[in-house]
């Protein structure tokens, strides 16, 4: 991660800090201007950064699993946003609830919300003895023979699962970031 680096070892490791313990992250723009580097430059080693962050995909999640599945892209022709599918991507999120918070968490985009759709997400990333609690989608019930402690729960638009919500919130985020910084960058 650190070879070929265009800049001190010192810096590196502050912007390795700031990316991977502010909470919304920071834009290779905010660490261009506080490490006084070139944007594209930022850009290259928060990338390096996140790939060496990237989960070995090895340990599935334990104890207390909530499952939710939502779209990401931008708006359809006409402005219109929200829920529809349109040109959206559908992405399958699982978040480990600790004591205190939340904790691991896994994601993957998937072609529909069904559970022929699911079930390669859960047996990849989610422990068969896990306490799943996922919304009433008719798509988990069969998952349900699978995962023995799985739960479904009303949803109440998204407030029976703030610590889900917030970290979907956050991919999304990040993941506006990323496409506003990558458009600059061409």
């Amino acid at each position: 991660m650190f070879d070929k680096c265009k800049f001190s070892l010192l810096i590196a490791f502050h912007i390795a800090f700031k990316i991977s313990t502010k909470k919304k992250g920071m834009s290779s723009e905010e660490l261009s201007e506080e490490f006084e580097q070139r944007q594209k430059t930022c850009w290259e080693f928060k990338w390096k950064v996140q790939q060496a962050m990237q989960s070995s995909g090895r340990y599935p999640l334990k104890g207390v699993v909530h499952v939710d599945e939502f779209y990401v892209g931008g708006e359809e022709e006409g402005g219109k946003r929200g829920r529809g599918k349109g040109n959206k991507r559908l992405v399958i999120i699982a978040l480990e609830i600790v004591k205190g918070g939340f904790g691991r968490a896994y994601a993957a985009t998937i072609k529909d919300a069904s559970s022929d759709s699911f079930k390669p997400f859960f047996e990849k990333y989610i422990d068969k003895d896990a306490d799943v609690v996922t919304d009433e989608w008719a798509g988990y019930k069969p998952l349900k023979s699978t995962y023995k402690k799985m739960r479904q729960v009303p949803s109440n638009n998204g407030k029976s699962f703030p610590e889900l919500h917030i970290h979907i919130m956050n991919i999304k985020i990040w993941l506006r970031g990323i496409r506003a910084t990558a458009s600059k960058l061409v």
